[in-house]
């Protein structure tokens, strides 16, 4: 029978068929094509066609120059922009305030045609510590109080480039689904006196039913209530609520367990577009201990319809005990 499971945290809850389950044939799936190296503005050789970076980790070279391993650039269209005032206003009803926060686009290679999964450890790490260096800079501004780091791979995930490339979101305001998140790991904590998500990974270390990876400083895992297919968890072992508290000695963990979990998704599954999210406290004043901060990978196989608008529920055909079984089953050796 099928079930329907609720989310500690946020109380939502979901439909797991397991009466019938999809199997990876019945998702359409085609790979993702690179066909625009030639014009493209992030490949290198064309940083002309950029903004002026903002930093970039180099082997050679001069800014805005060949040369480069990763490098950051202001968003060319940005949603929100540095310069100015907040001039927060009231309209009636309605709340109104400046455009003001950091829209910035991380380049994670000089190379068109390879994402994060085709990356050594080595080239993920330096992706890794550039997400670090950019929030612990914007954090200083007193104007932003959360700080969004993601990725679009794919056109159907929401890539305007085929190059892959991360963004970084700096917001005057917490978006209301990082406050509705954090309410409900609070009320957790309040009721049992312990976090929800390390309750998570004790459960997954006694189970090991959905767990992909694991060392000694981050564990990844098909979370139980699964809102998608093949969605998975990045979550550090230690408890820590902000994503820039980590330590210098476990990036490197970070990075092979980022790697690994989108070259096991990438080699299953087609190449199939996904959106990966780093979740992690609120800044400057507004941060909360007892949250957890992780990374959430959602593939995008499956369509959001007038059921899930409707009701809220997500319908999940494939259990995550099956997935983390698929995934574990593809053989992505060690670079």
């Amino acid at each position: 029978m099928n079930e329907l499971r609720r989310d500690p945290i946020t109380g939502r809850w979901i439909i797991v068929l397991l009466d019938n389950m999809a199997k990876i044939t019945d998702f359409k799936l085609a790979p993702q094509v690179k066909q625009n190296a030639s014009s493209c503005p992030f490949c290198t050789g064309h940083e002309s066609l950029t903004p002026p970076e903002i930093v970039a980790h180099r082997k050679d070279g001069r800014e805005n120059s060949p040369g480069w391993t990763v490098r950051v650039v202001p968003n060319k269209f940005p949603a929100l922009r540095i310069e100015g005032e907040l001039d927060k206003q009231g309209m009636g009803v309605f709340d109104v305030m400046n455009g003001v926060g950091a829209h910035e686009v991380i380049i994670d290679t000089p190379d068109h045609a390879r994402d994060m999964g085709d990356l050594t450890y080595s080239e993920t790490e330096e992706v890794v510590w550039m997400y670090l260096a950019r929030s612990i800079d914007l954090r200083r501004d007193k104007r932003f109080k959360y700080i969004l780091i993601f990725k679009n791979y794919g056109k159907i995930a929401g890539a305007s480039l085929e190059h892959p490339h991360s963004q970084l979101i700096a917001l005057p305001i917490v978006p209301k689904m990082v406050h509705e998140e954090m309410a409900g790991a609070a009320k957790y904590f309040e009721y049992r006196e312990r976090c929800a998500f390390c309750d998570m990974i004790r459960e997954e270390q006694r189970s090991k039913e959905q767990t992909i990876y694991e060392d000694d400083f981050f564990m990844v895992f098909c979370p139980y209530v699964s809102k998608f297919s093949y969605e998975m968890w990045v979550l550090p072992k230690r408890h820590s609520s902000d994503f820039t508290a980590i330590s210098r000695d476990s990036v490197p963990s970070l990075a092979r367990a980022l790697k690994d979990s989108l070259a096991r998704l990438k080699k299953l599954l087609q190449d199939p577009a996904y959106n990966f999210v780093i979740h992690t406290s609120p800044i400057n004043g507004h941060e909360r201990s007892d949250y957890h901060w992780h990374i959430e990978i959602i593939p995008k196989l499956t369509k959001i319809a007038g059921f899930e608008w409707g009701s809220g529920f997500y319908i999940n055909p494939v259990p995550p005990h099956i997935a983390a079984r698929n995934l574990l089953s593809v053989n992505v050796g060690a670079k």
